[in-house]
């Protein structure tokens, strides 16, 4: 069965080949017509060099329901340059949505205050303002030559990453640039539309994803076809979503980029008539030879959307303050006025073209928190608690499962001249997290970037060992574990129980620990014993460069 979805109007591929930027590049404010008549002649000449492909009625991106699910991260290649004009890619569509922003199906709705640390904008580029129709007008003739200015650039959106935030809360649903002003008379050009500016924290990494609308709707006949109401997570991992890519230079058979596209007239349309309609002017031969000119300059145009139109693949990584903002969507052009039409041949051009479109897509912020440790463990392993002992923060404490809901970062002093440390509380893990039980694995993100792990586990419980293998699985094995620095805390090692000591339990963790070359210490936080020796052991983890070496615990 293969599904799609329907997201993009008609696209028009184009290959331009030796294609100078000068050569449609029309002149400024200069209406005379022997300057319009160079240019006219240099897009003429640039148009024997310049070749149209095959235009296409479909999207650039579409769902598919094909009951595959793909073995690779993230995409899959299915056909390069040359034999296409883009990179074919197909991936998860996973990867591109996020399980909070779809309406019902999403069933983790858990927010603390005002930390946000997922949002989904709609972004939208200004569209290039119209070309006037004007003729100069003074005492003594009714009619001089032609004078309408060009239309202004619309305005584009860029983000910047700041220092001083630490939430995605205060950002807002839509972005939308201004558009850029019609030109006027006495060749004035329409006013440029203003830009808009998305200021996000540090450790933020923006992507390119699908539209929620859409990806709701998919989903919910996906769900009706096969009557299954279960979780949507399977229908998102095996939904495979078709992009076409670009790699950093022509027939480069890697994906680097997605191409978007404007939903902005074809090359040789986008003409605004003044008086005499369009029919009227496709019937004289001078329009059409003015016409085939001046598709060159939309062809020119529509090359330099397409190097200006793109966006990471996988994702834009804001992991450092940016000095200048980032453009993620470049406004459109604006139209020209009638005055670049004026020629020893058309002396009354009463038509102008119209401005080029603006863009309109969704992003997907993340925002990765920058901690040097992440703590993780199981509900009520006694995270917080540890953390409060240890650090500035205050996070919220209690013995029922899940108190910690939002993730929270604590700071480490050591001292005066001693280097300070980070360190993240996210929510508890449980078995078959992965798949999407319990809170699932919302708030991994927060500790990818972190140089070591600290593992929490309660030695009160029946079998910790077997938690520590849990938490291991859940975050990607030990693969994944090898590559981080870890540190094993066996909290509640003062609660002596009944079927097995305590001591016994933590022997079978540290012979564990020891053939992994993992530190490890028991402690109890509640009554603050070994905390000094703790807050040493993590600064060492947290500043190592590769595995520190396992020490006796005390």
């Amino acid at each position: 069965m293969r599904m799609r979805i329907a997201v993009r109007s008609t696209v028009v591929r184009i290959d331009v080949r030796f294609f100078s930027q000068e050569a449609f590049k029309a002149p400024d404010n200069a209406p005379r017509a022997a300057a319009n008549e160079q240019w006219l002649d240099h897009l003429k000449k640039s148009k024997r060099n310049t070749r149209i492909g095959s235009s296409l009625t479909g999207n650039h991106e579409e769902l598919i329901d094909d009951g595959q699910q793909s073995n690779t991260f993230p995409i899959k290649v299915l056909s390069t340059p040359p034999e296409s004009h883009y990179i074919d890619v197909e991936s998860s569509l996973a990867n591109f949505t996020s399980m909070k922003y779809l309406g019902t199906f999403n069933k983790h709705k858990h927010r603390q205050g005002n930390f946000a640390d997922v949002r989904m904008i709609k972004c939208r580029s200004g569209g290039g303002g119209e070309g006037a129709v004007s003729f100069f007008r003074d005492a003594g003739r009714s009619i001089g030559p032609p004078d309408g200015g060009d239309g202004g650039d619309g305005g584009s959106i860029y983000v910047q990453a700041v220092e001083g935030l630490n939430s995605l809360s205060k950002l807002r649903t839509t972005y939308i640039a201004e558009d850029g002003s019609n030109g006027g008379a006495d060749q004035l050009d329409g006013a440029r539309g203003k830009d808009m500016l998305i200021t996000v924290p540090v450790g933020t990494v923006i992507r390119w994803c699908m539209d929620p609308k859409s990806t709701r709707d998919f989903i919910q006949k996906q769900r009706l076809s096969s009557g299954n109401q279960s979780s949507v997570r399977p229908i998102l991992n095996k939904s495979m979503i078709k992009l076409q890519c670009r790699g950093r230079f022509e027939l480069d058979p890697i994906p680097r980029s997605i191409q978007l596209f404007r939903d902005a007239y074809r090359p040789g349309e986008g003409w605004i008539f003044k008086g005499k309609d369009e029919a009227y002017h496709n019937d004289k031969d001078w329009f059409t030879d003015l016409n085939k000119k001046v598709e060159s300059y939309d062809i020119g145009l529509y090359n330099t959307e397409l190097e200006e139109d793109k966006f990471p693949l996988f994702g834009l990584d804001l992991d450092k303050p940016t000095k200048k903002p980032i453009c993620l969507l470049k406004g459109g052009k604006g139209g020209l006025g009638n005055m670049h039409f004026l020629t020893n041949l058309i002396r009354n051009p009463r038509f102008a073209k119209s401005g080029r479109a603006g863009l309109e897509q969704y992003f997907m912020l993340e925002l990765k928190s920058i901690a040097d440790l992440g703590l993780v463990g199981l509900p009520n392993a006694g995270k917080s608690t540890i953390l409060n002992r240890i650090s500035n923060a205050r996070p919220r404490i209690g013995h029922w499962e899940f108190t910690t809901l939002t993730p929270t970062i604590g700071t480490i002093d050591l001292g005066l001249g001693e280097k300070s440390f980070t360190v993240a509380d996210i929510p508890g893990i449980v078995k078959d997290a992965s798949n999407d039980k319990g809170l699932g694995l919302e708030f991994l993100r927060h500790i990818e970037r972190s140089k070591g792990w600290v593992f929490v586990i309660s030695i009160a419980n029946d079998d910790p060992l077997a938690d520590l293998q849990i938490l291991i699985n859940e975050l990607g094995g030990m693969e994944k574990a090898t590559t981080k620095n870890v540190l094993v805390v066996c909290n509640k090692a003062d609660i002596d129980l009944d079927k097995e000591h305590p001591i016994s339990k933590f022997n079978k963790i540290a012979n564990f620990c020891k053939e992994q070359g993992w530190d490890i210490l028991p402690m109890s936080a509640l009554k603050g014993e070994n905390v000094d020796i703790l807050i040493k052991k993590m600064a060492k983890c947290a500043q190592a460069t590769d595995h520190f070496e396992v020490e006796s615990s005390t």
